[in-house]
């Protein structure tokens, strides 16, 4: 998952820079046709068809179907006796019977907000057992078969925060199979998806619908063993009106109701089941790259494309290099409403990503560098419960920064891990030095692992495994990474798996063994607060941004006059951290001096929402009222809380009527979750 305090390296576009142009409307259609998924005369820009039931027929042609060998079936993983692990945030058994393969066969109601059909679970048993115990969290279930033939089952009591145990009652011997099939409906406290009504989409014309599972939201959209410890295999059957994408290799789609396709995926890499994905809605696709595609409503497609195509394949070349080849055959991206109010999640094949990374100049196209990276890290080796969720973040964050430095050179690893340890200082102060959830491992026994979720589990992860790098050296640590991920190799891993195999590799290496030894690592995994010393990082990118703030706050006496020279071929993580800087003034600055920054650096014309909204905070700092229409302009094209709910405190602190006319206006566009936060920010 994308934390949200994550900024670009990708230089932008500044008024020093010269916009490169853009070929007229119906030179790009020309040019990137044959790229899109619809072979179809009428493109994805016209009016779509409708039923006499008012319903989109979708095309089963938009999204490619893909056959093909994974690379990951062919990873040889040396033998590692793994350390056991018992989750506490799964109500299921687990550890007496394991998920090999599960098939969703499910309708999508988008008239009443559910998901109804059936799961089918194909059981290993470890041990003799006497029931089947999963995971549900409001699901209505109506029937469950056991090989077969109708089954006891019951709904245990609700245990908050894991929802009710679904108790089948069945015999099985350790060794032997068991096929379990549970016909059942979600509600509307589903908590693992999102219903938009079409006043929340782009061309506010027909409804969508997308999932979020991490951490332990699988289990109100399907029932299963929903922990990460557990990895299944997939086959999904999905009913829809409107075009389908899933956490699978598209298997094409088949006529099914009048106006409905059923729509087919397979993943044939087992996958934990917060990893299991959906969306469906009015969604066209364009070829990014040799094995990328990017989707997105119709109308955004042409500009997604030109955004993404050729860097999401230079991603992918340089993370092969750093592990092995990527295993998962493609890497999409499906960017989502603008309603949509997270940063973005590594759903297998199809990554879940916020339009605001569509900036028009590709200054945040980076971004898709830490998605990418859990492709090994966490979605092939994955945490073998939450209380381990660095291995996830750490180990991915660090990836994402290797990727940035082979395209931007080692200074921006620097640049972002110096950010990323202000972050992860702050999220130590606000939560306190002694808090459970600022340890490396948190005890999660009766939490809900949303609860700690933070930037620490980033950073702290990121900084232990990048001292270990330079502990024995870059060259020695490089040997390791590819062995780390073949020997986890579609596995779940704990943080004692992690120090076991680190210490076994180097094992004959004495000059390394010896290094490694001065690691506590007690210490490193359960110390709250900042265990691991002050890195030393060139600051070069940063210092000269806190220079420039410095001359911006001591203007009068400096006699400091701005020119656009002074950012010239800055990145736009630089522009956001000189922002943030101002904005952490202990005096604002004032309208006179807004304008100024404005007119001479053109933040206010920025396409980049990450410097926008900084922009617009500067200047509702200064209480610059034409500052507040521009931030209420804005609000309606957003809807990502990390920019929406600042802004509204802002607004609201300087022009309350015109905050509160800003939500009225825009109360339909904004997700329910962003709807019913800013509701509470602005005391309505």
């Amino acid at each position: 998952m994308m934390f949200l305090r994550r900024v670009s390296l990708r230089r932008c576009i500044t008024p020093a820079t010269t916009p490169r142009s853009l070929p007229s409307l119906t030179a790009r259609l020309s040019s990137t046709s044959p790229s899109l998924s619809n072979p179809s005369p009428q493109t994805h820009l016209q009016q779509p068809r409708i039923t006499t039931r008012q319903l989109r027929v979708p095309r089963a042609s938009r999204i490619p179907s893909f056959s093909g060998r994974h690379y990951s079936s062919i990873i040889e993983a040396p033998e590692f006796k793994m350390a056991p692990v018992t989750d506490p945030n799964t109500l299921s058994n687990y550890q007496d019977v394991v998920t090999q393969h599960t098939t969703v066969d499910v309708a999508l109601d988008f008239d009443k907000s559910c998901v109804h059909g059936n799961a089918t679970l194909k059981l290993k048993v470890v041990k003799d057992i006497d029931e089947v115990v999963l995971d549900t969290s409001y699901l209505d279930i109506s029937k469950v078969l056991v090989n077969g033939s109708e089954a006891q089952w019951k709904l245990v009591d609700r245990m908050e925060p894991y929802g009710s145990a679904l108790k089948i009652s069945t015999k099985g011997q350790a060794g032997s199979s068991i096929d379990v099939t549970i016909h059942y409906s979600t509600t509307d406290k589903c908590t693992a998806l999102q219903w938009m009504d079409p006043a929340q989409t782009s061309n506010k014309k027909y409804p969508y619908m997308f999932s979020q599972c991490q951490a332990i939201h699988a289990r109100s959209l399907l029932p299963c063993q929903d922990t990460p410890g557990v990895k299944s295999t997939f086959d999904i059957s999905i009913r829809s009106p409107y075009t389908v994408v899933a956490s699978g290799l598209p298997r094409g789609a088949e006529e099914f109701a009048a106006g409905t396709l059923a729509y087919k995926f397979h993943q044939s890499i087992p996958i934990p089941s917060y990893l299991f994905a959906v969306a469906s809605g009015d969604i066209a696709a364009a070829s990014v790259g040799p094995r990328s595609m990017v989707y997105s409503g119709p109308e955004e497609l042409l500009k997604c494309k030109q955004e993404l195509e050729g860097d999401v394949e230079k991603f992918i070349e340089i993370a092969e290099k750093l592990i092995y080849p990527y295993p998962w055959t493609t890497y999409n991206v499906l960017i989502l409403p603008p309603s949509f109010p997270y940063g973005g999640m590594e759903n297998p094949n199809i990554t879940f990503a916020t339009p605001t990374i569509i900036s028009g100049d590709k200054s945040n196209v980076d971004v898709i560098a830490h998605e990418l990276a859990h492709s090994w890290s966490g979605n092939l080796v994955s945490n073998a419960s939450w209380e381990h969720f660095w291995l996830n973040e750490g180990w991915t964050t660090y990836i994402e920064r290797r990727i940035q430095a082979a395209l931007h050179g080692p200074q921006y690893f620097d640049f972002s891990a110096i950010i990323g340890w202000k972050a992860f200082k702050e999220s130590v102060e606000l939560l306190g030095a002694d808090h459970e959830f600022t340890k490396m491992v948190v005890d999660l026994k009766g939490q809900d692992p949303d609860e700690a979720f933070s930037s620490i589990p980033y950073e702290k992860g990121f900084n232990f495994l990048y001292y270990i790098d330079k502990l024995i050296g870059r060259e020695k640590w490089d040997t390791f990474i590819p062995h780390y991920f073949k020997t986890f190799h579609q596995k779940s891993l704990s943080s004692y798996d992690f120090k076991d195999c680190l210490l076994n590799f180097f094992a004959s290496d004495a000059a390394t063994s010896e290094k490694l030894a001065t690691i506590n690592w007690d210490e490193k995994f359960y110390s709250p607060g900042l265990t691991t010393p002050t890195p030393e990082f060139d600051a070069t990118l940063v210092d000269v941004c806190y220079a420039l703030k410095d001359c911006w706050a001591n203007m009068a006496a400096e006699s400091f006059s701005p020119s656009p020279s002074d950012i010239e071929g800055w990145s736009s993580g630089q522009i956001v951290v000189f922002l943030e800087a101002i904005t952490d003034l202990p005096s604002p600055l004032s309208k006179e001096q807004v304008e100024k920054m404005r007119t001479c650096y053109g933040f206010l014309d920025s396409e980049n929402a990450e410097i926008l909204s900084r922009f617009l905070t500067v200047g509702l700092k200064a209480r610059d009222e034409v500052m507040y229409k521009k931030a209420s302009e804005a609000l309606g094209l957003w809807g990502r809380m990390k920019f929406v709910r600042p802004l509204f405190r802002l607004l609201n602190e300087c022009d309350r009527e015109l905050a509160v006319e800003t939500f009225r206006r825009n109360e339909t566009f904004y997700h329910p979750i962003c709807r019913e936060a800013v509701r509470r920010d602005l005391k309505l």
